[in-house]
């Protein structure tokens, strides 16, 4: 399992998160996003009875996993909201095309999502979208990053943050690579 601490892009002593991954080298990915907010300050919102696909959800409280192909410019984005909502998007190159919400990727399933005591855990099959794109799993990397809402204000928490504004887009800020 690989652990990261992810940094604020606006450091703040007030939150703490981590993440983890865990692959058992079969497309399907155990991620987990722990949050310390020893002041409550996290505006959570009410879970759903399903995990339905749902726009917008990096609005509020979510999670986000990036995942990238090396020596391609498309990739995927996956957000998961502990609401237990869910979306995939998918995109050519950086932030394109630029269609909001953006267009959603079939190639990517939610196995199951949990909300838990500090956050949020979740399965993943990325099998259809290395399938689709006829790649393994040796040539993926990812991010993983979160927006986290309190009380009127967001954090953007990632890996790093290389540039000048909070942009999880940045596949240079993406840090986990995948060794099967």
């Amino acid at each position: 399992m690989a652990t990261f601490e992810l940094s604020s892009f606006q450091p703040t002593q007030d939150l703490g998160l981590i993440a983890a991954i865990e692959t058992p080298n079969t497309g399907i990915l155990q991620i987990g996003f722990w949050v310390n907010d020893p002041n409550q300050s996290i505006q959570w919102q009410s879970a759903v009875k399903n995990h339905t696909r749902q726009d917008y959800l990096w609005e509020n409280t979510c999670f986000e996993v990036f995942i990238g192909v090396k020596g391609q410019d498309f990739y995927r984005e996956i957000n998961l909201s502990p609401t237990l909502s869910w979306q995939a998007y998918q995109f050519e190159e950086y932030r394109y095309p630029e269609t909001m919400p953006p267009q959603a990727a079939d190639d990517i399933e939610l196995i199951d999502a949990q909300r838990t005591k500090f956050g949020l855990t979740a399965i993943l099959d990325i099998n259809p979208f290395l399938h689709s794109q006829n790649v393994k799993i040796k040539d993926i990397f990812m991010g993983l990053s979160a927006v986290i809402q309190t009380d009127g204000q967001q954090h953007f928490f990632a890996m790093q943050h290389s540039g000048q504004h909070a942009d999880f887009h940045n596949k240079r800020d993406w840090l986990y690579t995948f060794y099967a």
